[in-house]
């Protein structure tokens, strides 16, 4: 079934969130989750978060991956994002829907009003979600700067960003970029090279339109039009190896009521290069071969190995939790690694018969030769040497780090990276 597997991603928009900042707007996120089993919900992706904005488009795609076989179960939440915590546990949430993949893919936009429950309404608010199967991994970078650019800020100049839309089938546009950088106080900006994918950008098709406007940002989400153009990547790959494309940045209002109007400022693409983006297979598949090194935290903060609080504490059935997590990820990394041989090292102990402490010991206590007959060989290592450390501190891991940045700076020295 291999065939019907497809990678599809998600644009998200949304309409009249629920405003819970006293002050000013809401600042949404969107979070997609997938139905597990179980009445469990597992993470696939969230959007980047938008300030002030209760109409939010958002510029990050969620991809999750497609079977047509099944029934994929999938549940969007918004939340209002005003901490820097990870956890959506202590965010207000706005709302949500609870769908099928197969309803959102089989529609042109899938348009539902949010619910705080399943079956009970926000009461305001409605989500609009389009799929895009991604089919092309090709990657478009681009180098931009402007000039000249229209004076909005009464005490000060502009403070502009960038946003890319590509037309749809339906002639409608959606955005495909936002500069995550807006370059305060400049007329004249130069913003930093950026990336997108090229089934993103323009859905592969070298001529569909694309259209470019320059705003001036403003904190409480009002952010004022410069300029726009339209142009398609076809003459975007013009600019490159010293030559530039350059746009008249034009305000559709400004144009109508003067006849004296030129442009609100030129921009300038100084660079356009499409690149294809390699999988993980590509590199596998290509010869790649993978070392797996093993770094094993043994400061005092994991609690006394003789106490079953610590993550060093060996049950009656012979695990603890670092040797649950060497098995997980030794099993799959051992299939890419043809001789078997993994370095282990320790870090964080005091290590006989000086008991120094030391932040990079060999696991098998053998510093000229730190490699581990496979995963039982780095298991059977961490066994002996457990009860023979003593665990101390402070956590500082970079000695094992720059270890393995040696190992593979050597082999490309050799030529045996590949």
């Amino acid at each position: 079934m291999a065939g019907c597997v497809a990678r599809v991603e998600l644009s998200v928009s949304c309409r009249s969130l629920l405003d819970k900042d006293l002050g000013s707007r809401s600042d949404p996120l969107c979070v997609l989750l997938q139905d597990v089993g179980g009445g469990h919900w597992a993470e696939l992706d969230r959007t980047e978060r938008i300030k002030n904005c209760q109409n939010p488009e958002f510029c990050k795609k969620l991809v999750v991956d497609y079977y047509f076989e099944k029934v994929q179960r999938l549940k969007f939440g918004l939340y209002d994002i005003d901490n820097k915590s990870f956890d959506l546990n202590d965010d207000d949430y706005l709302g949500g829907i609870e769908c099928t993949l197969g309803q959102v893919v089989s529609s042109s936009v899938f348009t539902r009003p949010l619910e705080l429950k399943q079956g009970k309404p926000a009461g305001k608010g409605t989500i609009m979600i389009s799929a895009e199967e991604i089919k092309d991994t090709r990657i478009v970078y681009l180098e931009i700067e402007a000039r000249n650019l229209d004076k909005k800020d009464f005490l000060g100049k502009s403070d502009p960003f960038l946003e890319f839309y590509k037309q749809s089938d339906a002639g409608t546009w959606q955005l495909v970029y936002r500069s995550e950088v807006v370059i305060k106080n400049n007329l004249n900006p130069c913003w930093r090279k950026f990336s997108v994918p090229l089934q993103t950008f323009c859905g592969g098709d070298f001529n569909k339109p694309i259209k470019v406007q320059c705003a001036d940002h403003d904190s409480d989400g009002s952010h004022d039009l410069i300029g726009t153009f339209e142009t398609n990547l076809t003459q975007l790959q013009g600019a490159g190896d010293g030559s530039l494309v350059e746009f008249e940045c034009i305000h559709p209002e400004k144009k109508q009521k003067k006849k004296s109007y030129k442009n609100s400022g030129i921009i300038t693409i100084k660079s356009c290069k499409i690149e294809a983006e390699y999988s993980f297979l590509d590199y596998v598949m290509g010869g790649c071969q993978i070392n797996f090194t093993v770094g094993i935290d043994f400061t005092g903060s994991n609690g006394d190995p003789k106490s079953p609080d610590s993550l060093h504490y060996i049950s009656a059935d012979g695990i603890n939790e670092y040797l649950i997590a060497i098995w997980s990820v030794g099993s799959v990394i051992q299939d890419y690694d043809t001789d078997k041989l993994f370095p282990a090292f320790g870090f964080g102990a005091q290590v006989p018969p000086s008991w120094q402490v030391s932040h990079e010991f060999a696991l098998n206590f053998n510093p000229s030769s730190p490699y581990c007959q496979g995963i039982q060989g780095i298991v059977d290592a961490y066994r002996q040497i457990l009860p023979q450390i003593r665990l101390y501190g402070p956590t500082n891991f970079s000695p094992i780090i720059n270890h393995v940045a040696r190992f593979a700076a050597h082999s490309a020295q050799r030529g045996t990276a590949s």
